[in-house]
């Protein structure tokens, strides 16, 4: 059978000795299995992201910075405070929906779910069942948790990721599930900023820092007001009216963009085209991999209400150290606590059907069953696609799925040879047209923080005319990009500093392209299919392709087989009284 990510996903490189990154903290958890990633394997990336004057001293311009008092950045790593998120509408939402699962009533007969898929979604479907007192059974195709928040540790002990990871503030339901599992300590939290690099002005950079102070949205207007490198104020009091419809309408208004680019809808608007280039590429690329001339303009009207709308919203954080063990692991262990499994190395080859249509079992490539009251798919919508059994293909539900494709997406990890100085401790916005965004993980991360040596991890995008490149023509490619940002320290040529080793993580198909005319496609978590349903950030939730996403659709998958109890509990009693008949 076809699969999608056959390509080689994942390799490596070494040039000279390899730099061990060491931990600033012992306790970040014991050596998971081997996470080697293996040829053939499929892997499934995605990118969290969404950033006044940073001004980096540089030998060429240090003259003329002095006389105006610039001082040399210091790059040093400093974890802010958590948040007060925990008493924001979105959050008490999320909450509430958390605790309905644990005050629900313990169930005479617990069902037996399995799942297919130990990403976010099938995690969070997992765990909320287990809240309510079912037997989830979580089955991955491959040797690691995660789904597109995979990670992988290299012979010499360093971990590469599928994606650059971050969490903001407006993501209610992560936060609370970070909350529920008592692992709150390990989000880093970064100052409140947003940090752009200036193309025109190599080496520099631009900053909207939010005043924490103020309240939202005021803090976030002043942001935008107080730059004025990337926009002239005639430009922002266009943009600001462009914006008025939006901001008067609601969300009525904002699913109604639906079906229109961003570029269009900011021409429609009278938005000058700059005020794209110089912020919505970026914005764009860091939300959904693509640029906004493909972009649905409801993503970013989505992301602004969110960032906008609370104090806190745009505010970032990193993980503090690889996903699978900081953070798919306590999940894991919650689900198995509770009497839930988790099955690694279950990958499953076909969706075995009843008279009825409905589903009788999972099979897997192996040749075994699993058999459960109630079956959850939560993969990547590409993979469902390819198992979606042929009775079900003229079903409307199913067909819709059809327009939601996978976007292609690089994650590139660089270790080089020396500390870089034109860095910072945040996630970074390149504004390059072949990158996203970037950090240095040895300063954001730590678990991968090193005093001597900086790992650059970037996010390639948008990826599909390289997604079948070579690793060595991407590394070049990200090489020309980074001369740019960091014009004293790197060259193409590696005459400045020099590349210990690289990964490349391919992601043939990620997240859903959130292109025009995708929203009504999207499913509902409970399917027309009796006790067949689904999870993942594909599936209707209102925080589109993101963790948040896929956390909130799990809990609302789960929900909905809490919700459908006594009709599942008498198709199971319907199937062993037909089957005693027999």
């Amino acid at each position: 059978m076809p699969q999608i990510g056959l390509v080689s996903a994942v390799n490596s490189k070494v040039q000279g000795s390899s730099a061990y990154l060491w931990s600033s903290r012992s306790s970040l958890g014991t050596e998971s299995q081997d996470g080697c990633f293996r040829r053939n394997s499929l892997c499934f990336g995605g990118s969290e992201s969404m950033g006044h004057k940073l001004k980096i001293c540089t030998p060429h311009a240090m003259n003329r910075r002095l006389v105006k008092n610039f001082q040399p950045l210091k790059v040093v790593c400093i974890d802010y405070p958590r948040p007060e998120i925990d008493n924001t509408a979105n959050y008490l939402e999320a909450a509430f929906l958390s605790s309905t699962f644990r005050a629900s009533p313990r169930p005479t007969k617990p069902l037996e779910i399995v799942i297919a898929g130990a990403g976010l979604g099938g995690l969070s479907t997992a765990k909320y069942l287990a809240d309510a007192g079912h037997k989830p059974i979580l089955l991955e195709a491959r040797d690691v948790l995660g789904g597109k928040v995979a990670a992988w540790k290299d012979d010499d002990g360093d971990w590469y990721e599928t994606g650059l990871h971050i969490f903001f503030g407006a993501y209610p339901n992560i936060q609370n599930l970070f909350g529920e599992l008592g692992i709150n300590d390990r989000l880093q939290w970064k100052e409140h900023s947003m940090i752009f690099a200036m193309p025109s002005k190599p080496g520099e950079f631009s900053r909207f820092d939010f005043p924490e102070a103020l309240p939202a949205p005021i803090n976030g207007i002043l942001a935008i007001l107080k730059n004025n490198e990337m926009l002239t104020w005639t430009e922002k009091v266009k943009f600001a009216i462009g914006l008025l419809p939006a901001m008067l309408g609601g969300q009525s208004y904002v699913e109604a963009q639906d079906g229109i680019s961003v570029k269009d809808w900011m021409r429609k608007q009278g938005v000058p085209d700059r005020v794209t280039d110089e912020v919505f590429i970026a914005m764009s690329k860091a939300l959904n991999f693509i640029n906004p001339d493909e972009l649905s303009m409801q993503c970013i009207l989505i992301a602004l209400n969110r960032f906008l709308q609370e104090k806190h919203g745009s505010k970032m954080a990193f993980l503090d150290g690889n996903p699978p063990e900081r953070l798919c692991m306590p999940i894991v262990e919650h689900i198995e606590a509770k009497g839930g499994q988790v099955r690694l190395n279950s990958r499953i080859k076909k969706i075995e059907l009843n008279e009825d249509k409905s589903v009788k079992c999972f099979i897997l490539n192996d040749g075994s069953t699993i058999e459960g009251d109630a079956f959850v798919f939560a993969t990547p919508v590409d993979i469902f696609k390819l198992l979606l059994p042929e009775d079900w293909k003229e079903i409307p539900y199913f067909q819709k799925l059809e327009k939601l494709v996978g976007v292609p997406v690089i994650n590139v990890h660089i270790w080089f040879d020396r500390k870089l100085k034109n860095t910072y401790d945040h996630l970074l916005f390149s504004r390059s047209s072949l990158l996203s965004v970037y950090a240095d993980m040895s300063v954001t991360c730590k678990e991968y923080y090193n005093p001597n040596q900086s790992m650059l991890e970037l996010v390639f995008a948008p990826a599909e005319e390289w997604i079948s490149r070579s690793d060595s023509e991407i590394i070049d490619a990200t090489m020309k990009e980074l001369a740019t940002l960091f014009p004293d320290e790197i060259s193409a040529d590696q005459s400045k500093a020099k590349i210990l080793k690289y990964h490349v993580v391919k992601t043939p198909r990620s997240v859903y392209k959130t292109v025009p005319g995708c929203e009504p496609c999207r499913p509902l978590q409970r399917s027309p299919i009796e006790g067949f349903y689904l999870a993942g950030d594909y599936t209707k939730q209102k925080y589109l392709a993101s963790m948040e996403g896929a956390v909130l659709s799990g809990k609302l998958c789960a929900q909905a087989i809490v919700q459908d109890y006594e009709l599942l509990v008498g198709r199971s009693q319907k199937k062993l009284t037909e089957a005693s008949v027999v």
